[in-house]
This record gives C-alpha cells, sequence and structure tokens, in this order.
C-alpha cells in the first residue's frame, strides 16, 4: 500500500514562489504527493505575476489563496521547503527541512519572473524523484 506524502511550500507572504511550488507538486506529483502552501505574513492573495505566469504552462493559480500557517502548526508534513526567505516555520514538524534559496521574484521583469518560475519547477522535480 502506497501513501501519499505531505509537502509544505512555505514563504512570507504565501504569494509567489511558494504558490507555484505548490502547483509544480500538483502537476508533477498529483499521485504521489498532497501539496500546500502557506506563508508565515501571508499577503492574502496570489500575485498576478505568479497567476500570469503559471497560465503561460496551462495551470490555474486563480483557484490558490494565500494562506498562513497556522493550519499546519503540529501537523505532520514530510518535507517543509521554505524559499529562503528566513522562515523556519518551527511550529510545523517535518520529517525533512530544506531552504531552496530562491529569489523573491515580486519586482522582476516577466523575464526574470519566469526564469524563476522555470527554476522552482526542476526544484520541485528534484524533490519528488528523492521523496
Amino acid at each position: 500500500m502506497t501513501t501519499t506524502k505531505l509537502i509544505l511550500f512555505v514563504c512570507v507572504e504565501n504569494s509567489n514562489r511558494s504558490q507555484m511550488a505548490e502547483a509544480f507538486a500538483r502537476i508533477h506529483g498529483a499521485d504521489q504527493v498532497e501539496a500546500f502552501s502557506a506563508g508565515s505574513r501571508p499577503s492574502g492573495r496570489v500575485n498576478p505575476k505568479a497567476i500570469e505566469a503559471m497560465r503561460e504552462l496551462g495551470y490555474d493559480l486563480t483557484t490558490h489563496t494565500s494562506k498562513g500557517l497556522d493550519p499546519f502548526n503540529g501537523r505532520e508534513v514530510e518535507v517543509a521547503v521554505t524559499m529562503g526567505c528566513g522562515d523556519e516555520c518551527p511550529l510545523v514538524v517535518a520529517k525533512q527541512r530544506v531552504d531552496w534559496k530562491i529569489p523573491d521574484p515580486r519586482d522582476m521583469t516577466p523575464e526574470q519572473f519566469r526564469a524563476v518560475r522555470d527554476l522552482i519547477e526542476a526544484k520541485v522535480k528534484e524533490l519528488l524523484q528523492s521523496l
């Protein structure tokens, strides 16, 4: 019997990097993992640049919302991935913690934003292969 593994992607606002990472984990690991994202200080909205960047790949990020970490405090996850924003999420119980040090694309040009998106996709694929 195979069980799905829970992955949590975390950044500060949960509006760009962690949202795209959650989306890529759902795209590439749908039968392998349950993917979620959250932020330590959620902005309350997903960045329109992230929505557009994912739309270009055929993924509708408008269905996502910017959320906080409260639902995950004390909940065990297989992997907690932070995006390099200094968040450690100490209340999340993670078997493995990873910090990817992904630059915040919020103020980047569309081309730079796509490069960050593509970097996140590559990192998610690597993570899924390691599980």
